[in-house]
């Protein structure tokens, strides 16, 4: 089976840049990874402090934020949220979608909740999102019948 996720946040420039670069670094077959952000700038680098927490795990971010479209929405086998806002909001824009678009946490472990969103936060709060997040991308690759 070949996957294509689909990782959203608002900005794309925090959460969903660091969930794709996760799941790229693993560097899975069958396993191609995209991000959007719902209310994205388009062309804008990620957060520097995203980066640099990607950097101390040893992962490269090459990333420009890109909004969603639909072109993203008919790619992706699974599009995973950061919050039930953007599930909402893509469902809501989007409603041929609303079979494959799930909050990552709904996604990973069936149960409700967000990501929480690290923008202007400290290097410490985006350290403690990227391993929230490395924790659920592990519970991903699982999820799909892989290991992490």
């Amino acid at each position: 089976m070949s996957y294509r996720i689909l990782f959203v946040c608002t900005g794309n420039t925090c959460r969903s840049p660091m969930a794709a670069a996760l799941l790229a670094h693993k560097r899975l077959p069958d396993v191609e990874v995209k991000s959007a952000g719902v209310f994205a700038t388009e062309g804008s680098d990620a957060s520097p402090y995203a980066k640099a927490v990607l950097k101390e795990k040893g992962i490269n971010a090459n990333h420009r934020s890109s909004l969603l479209k639909k072109a993203d929405v008919e790619w992706a086998t699974h599009i995973l949220t950061m919050t039930a806002g953007h599930k909402q909001l893509i469902i809501g824009q989007f409603p041929e979608a609303k079979e494959k678009t799930f909050t990552l946490k709904e996604f990973v472990s069936g149960k409700q909740g967000d990501v929480s969103d690290p923008f202007g936060g400290s290097v410490e709060i985006y350290r403690q999102t990227r391993d929230e997040l490395a924790a659920l991308i592990d519970g991903l690759i699982e999820k799909l019948g892989g290991n992490p």
